[in-house]
């Protein structure tokens, strides 16, 4: 499924895609940036839930909130904010819509959908985690999840 340091993962279902998002949130601490990139229907939900899951809120209140832009989630372990950006595409959009400037000064963990859409958008000192997703339909899921340098 995932190398030792979970950099490199390949899923063959989507159990395994949700395990994956929940050793993902074994490391967070709250001040983490997840940007999460990939095809339609490629799993960023999907990890998201087993990210959220992991930090103590049940995943199936948990939905892409491609319509509405964002979802809030209060975790026993921190605040999470779910962000798909599926819907918009210009980057100063994007900030005012969702009040991005304001949620990066607050001690959650924020999770972006479609975070390419972002361009260059600097998040301060916060941690970096970028995770793509490759593949499509029902064939297996390369999953390469990297630490940015901030």
């Amino acid at each position: 499924m995932c190398d030792n340091e979970l950099k490199n993962c390949i899923s063959n279902s989507v159990e395994e895609t949700f395990e994956i998002g929940k050793k993902i949130a074994h490391e967070l601490r709250g001040d983490e940036v997840i940007l999460l990139s990939g095809g339609l229907g490629a799993g960023k939900t999907l990890i998201t839930k087993g990210i959220v899951s992991s930090l103590g809120f049940d995943e199936n209140e948990v939905n892409s909130p491609s319509f509405t832009l964002m979802n809030i989630y209060e975790t026993e372990k921190t605040r999470v904010y779910h962000i798909d950006l599926w819907r918009l595409d210009d980057v100063n959009e994007i900030v005012s819509s969702i009040g991005l400037y304001e949620i990066i000064l607050e001690p959650a963990v924020i999770i972006i959908e479609w975070a390419e859409k972002l361009g260059n958008f600097s998040f301060g000192s916060r941690k970096i985690i970028e995770i793509k997703i490759e593949g499509e339909g029902v064939e297996p899921r390369k999953i390469i999840v990297k630490n940015r340098d901030v």
